[in-house]
C-alpha cells in the first residue's frame, strides 16, 4: 500500500470506550458489539474482545469448550502464548494449536465447530504456569450462502505474517496483500505500530468499512483528528484513505476493514445465522 494516498480522507464518526464484561467468568474488554456502532455500520465485523490473563492449571482444566457456527473466529496473540483445541480434525476430531506471540488463528466455524478446548494446557504441561498472555478475539460474519460450509482452521506463525514500513509505522499484515490468511469476504486487517510516534496514512478500498481498535499510546485519527487511546474503538466514515497523526511514541492499533455483506444476521449467542 502506498503511504502517499491522494484521495478523500476518511473522517471519524465515533470514538467509544470498550466495556468490561465477563466471559466464562473472566473479565474481558468488549469493543463490539456496541450500541453506538450498529452492525450495519461495521458489517462484516460482529465482535471484538481483548483479554489478558495468567496461565494456570485451573484455566486449563476449566470447561471452556463450546460450540460456534456461522462466522470466522479470529484469535491474535499480542503477548505470551496460548494453546487451544478445535474440532476441525478428520471426522470432527479435536486438534490443537499452540499460538506464540504474534501468531494468528482463523477458525471458520461454518455449520458448527467445537472451540476453546483445554486453554493453555500445552503451556502448563511445559511448566509455564503463571506466565501472562494477551489476546484479541474477533468474529467476522459469513455470507448466508456460506453458513453451512465445512469447518476449517488456519494457523499462521509470526514469521508467516508480512511486515513492512509505511510512513512512520511498522505494519503487520494479518489479513490482506501478502498474508496467507483468508476470510470469506475481502478484508484488510493490520497491526500498526508507530515506535517513535508520528504519522501514517493507509489506503483502504472505498467499499470497505470497519474500525480501528487502539492497543497502546494515543493519536489523532482521521480527517477530524479525533483523539483516541487504548481500549477505544474508532469508527471512520467513507473515503479511500485513513490517516493517523500526532501519535505518541509506541502507539499501536489494529485497523480492520472489510467488504460488507449487506445481510442482517441473526444473533443467537455463539451462533450467527
Amino acid at each position: 500500500m502506498n503511504t502517499q494516498v491522494e484521495t478523500k480522507e476518511r473522517d471519524v464518526v465515533l470514538v467509544e470506550d470498550a466495556a468490561w464484561i465477563r466471559v466464562m467468568g473472566q473479565p474481558v474488554l468488549e469493543a463490539l458489539p456496541s450500541a453506538r456502532a450498529p452492525y450495519a455500520q461495521v458489517d462484516p465485523f460482529i465482535l471484538v474482545h481483548e483479554a489478558r490473563g495468567h496461565l494456570s492449571p485451573d484455566m486449563a482444566n476449566m470447561a471452556t469448550k463450546h460450540r460456534h457456527r456461522g462466522f470466522d473466529n479470529v484469535l491474535y496473540m499480542l503477548e505470551g502464548s496460548l494453546s487451544t483445541g478445535h474440532s476441525t480434525g478428520p471426522g470432527g476430531a479435536m486438534e490443537r494449536a499452540r499460538l506464540s506471540e504474534g501468531a494468528l488463528l482463523v477458525l471458520r466455524t461454518g455449520r458448527g465447530v467445537w472451540h476453546a478446548d483445554a486453554l493453555g494446557a500445552d503451556e502448563i504441561s511445559k511448566g509455564l504456569a503463571g506466565t501472562e498472555f494477551r489476546v484479541v478475539l474477533f468474529w467476522v460474519n459469513l455470507a448466508r450462502k456460506d453458513k453451512q460450509v465445512e469447518p476449517s482452521v488456519q494457523v499462521l506463525k509470526p514469521d508467516q505474517i508480512p511486515l513492512r514500513s509505511e510512513g512512520d509505522a511498522t505494519v503487520r499484515v494479518l489479513v490482506g496483500e501478502g498474508s496467507p490468511a483468508r476470510l470469506a469476504t475481502p478484508a484488510l486487517i493490520l497491526d500498526i505500530e508507530l515506535p517513535r510516534g508520528g504519522e501514517v496514512t493507509t489506503s483502504v478500498p472505498p467499499q470497505f468499512q470497519g474500525f480501528a481498535y487502539v492497543l497502546e499510546g494515543e493519536a489523532a485519527f482521521g480527517a477530524s483528528r479525533r483523539r483516541a487511546m487504548p481500549t477505544q474503538l474508532v469508527v471512520p466514515g467513507p473515503g479511500k484513505a485513513f490517516t493517523v497523526r500526532d501519535a505518541a511514541p509506541r502507539t499501536r492499533y489494529l485497523l480492520m476493514a472489510g467488504q460488507p455483506y449487506g445481510e442482517a444476521p441473526g444473533f443467537n449467542g455463539p451462533f450467527v445465522d
